[in-house]
């Protein structure tokens, strides 16, 4: 398991949990209210929440399913990449696909999950042709 330093930046929520034992996302919260005006509306949402993600991982804010399925809600950007070296306040872009329900989020309301996953640093060799084939064509062309 590994460690992640963090500070709340507001006493007022809990830090953020498991949902169930060995569950990849952690539940991240709502600092503020926000409207999400619906047909592609964005909102930038605190958490309340700065991390110290250690060197060798990276933190990936997701969307969490059921907003997405019963409300259209998703994050913009996701998954939203957080670098090791990222020490600020962690916000989610929160993007509302309905086409007719503006969405209300209230301060402390699981708006995304984050997960933390273990990333390579890589060094780039040039080369004048590579191994193996290119797959015949493009994207999507490996069949069905």
């Amino acid at each position: 398991m590994v460690e992640i330093k963090v500070v709340r930046l507001d006493k007022e929520l809990p830090l953020p949990e498991y949902a169930r034992e060995g569950d990849a996302g952690i539940d991240l919260l709502a600092r503020e209210d926000a409207l999400i005006p619906c047909g592609g509306g964005r909102v930038l949402v605190p958490t309340g929440l700065a991390v110290a993600i250690p060197r060798g991982y990276a933190g990936f804010v997701l969307p969490r399913s059921g907003l997405a399925l019963k409300h259209g809600i998703s994050a913009a950007n996701s998954p939203g990449l957080i670098d090791a070296g990222y020490r600020g306040e962690l916000k989610v872009i929160v993007l509302n696909t309905d086409s007719s329900s503006d969405y209300q989020i209230k301060r402390g309301d699981r708006i995304a999950q984050l997960v933390i996953q273990r990333v390579e640093e890589v060094a780039w060799v040039e080369v004048d042709e590579l191994d193996g084939s290119d797959r015949g064509g493009g994207f999507g062309h490996s069949g069905r």
